[in-house]
């Protein structure tokens, strides 16, 4: 009998917590990975403090699933988020930007890639995610700038939740997670809270996470860019010479209105274009096998040819992918065929000089 996430969920019900519910009924289990007889799931525990104490539980589980017919082998990472910290004292994060003659590309940076899209909702976070800890299993260097101000979901995706520390107050020393070096404004506010800031603020923010954040020396920063053609990705691209963009989109006719949009936006702005993703591409049910198209077939792969640019990948509606990002630790830090998707993507990125 193949062992199934049902089975993995069914064992670890099993597995008592101190409050006296399990596992599942506490709702702490995440992103589970069955890779032939190998499982890989994570435990997030409501706050750092409360992880530190259920060790003993992270052991129980993994000898309760190892277990399990047909597994040979279980693994269980720990992890907790809790609400970021406020600034360090005497930083403040947005602003008007300060006059700056030169550029904004960070020194010691190779190269920024932008990763954009017309609309939200098509993938394009995680898709950056993935992207950027492919390429450090890889072994390069790389930095993720969550560019979305409004929307950050990197700290979640990245499974961090600590404050920058800045020693003097003005320079940002960014977080590391999966060998990926990290920064976001959602790092620096409460997870709850919004950002209500107009164009001016955003430019000044942007600039901070640029300017005054300690990237070091990086083969390249992917910029998790914000939905849409706004402030952010104009500003970026007209003034930290960006070495390319990639548009994601879904086959979705309605996607693909807004994907274009994208790109002419890169093409206005002379940022080059170094290919389009083609996300939720299709659904493999679970149960059956069977594959739906959900969001249609063919479109991002038609408007690749026809605007004579690469489609760099095709990548599934996968829920393992979707779990792994909702508990901080990325699909392509793992192992299986959503890892190797990103690991192929990364290396033709690598091979071609783009990364």
């Amino acid at each position: 009998m193949s062992v199934t996430p049902e089975l993995i969920r069914e064992a670890l019900s099993r597995v008592a917590i101190p409050d006296g519910k399990d596992l599942i009924s506490a709702d702490l289990v995440r992103a589970i990975q069955v890779d032939g007889s190998v499982v890989r799931f994570v435990i997030e525990a409501p706050s750092p403090e409360i992880a530190r104490l259920m060790e003993p539980v992270r052991k129980a589980a993994e000898a309760v699933v190892a277990d399990l017919p047909g597994v040979t082998q279980a693994s269980a990472a720990l992890t907790a988020h809790g609400p970021a910290a406020a600034p360090p004292k005497g930083l403040k994060i947005g602003g008007h930007p300060k006059p700056q003659a030169g550029s904004l590309k960070p020194p010691g940076v190779a190269r920024i890639l932008a990763i954009g899209s017309g609309k939200g909702g098509v993938g394009k976070s995680t898709v950056s995610s993935n992207l950027a800890v492919a390429l450090a299993r890889a072994g390069r260097r790389v930095g993720l700038l969550d560019g979305d101000i409004h929307g950050p979901s990197q700290p979640r995706m990245m499974g961090v939740s600590q404050k920058p520390e800045s020693p003097d107050g003005q320079t940002i020393l960014p977080l590391t997670a999966h060998g990926v070096t990290l920064m976001s404004i959602g790092l620096m506010l409460p997870e709850d809270k919004a950002v209500v800031w107009r164009g001016p603020m955003l430019m000044g923010a942007l600039q901070q996470m640029l300017g005054q954040v300690a990237w070091g020396d990086l083969d390249v920063l992917i910029v998790d860019l914000p939905p849409g053609t706004g402030d952010v990705a104009m500003t970026l691209c007209q003034k930290a010479q960006v070495s390319g963009a990639i548009v994601v989109s879904t086959p979705q006719d309605v996607a693909l209105l807004d994907a274009r949009k994208a790109l002419d936006m890169f093409d206005t702005l002379k940022t080059p274009v170094l290919g389009l993703i083609e996300n939720m591409a299709v659904f493999t049910c679970p149960h059956c096998g069977g594959q739906s198209h959900i969001f249609g077939s063919g479109g991002t792969v038609a408007e690749a040819e026809a605007r004579g640019i690469p489609l760099l990948a095709q990548l599934p509606l996968d829920l393992d992918t979707r779990l792994a990002g909702d508990g901080g630790v990325p699909i392509a830090a793992g192992d299986g065929p959503m890892a190797d998707a990103y690991a192929v993507l990364a290396s033709r990125l690598i091979e071609g000089g783009m990364a």
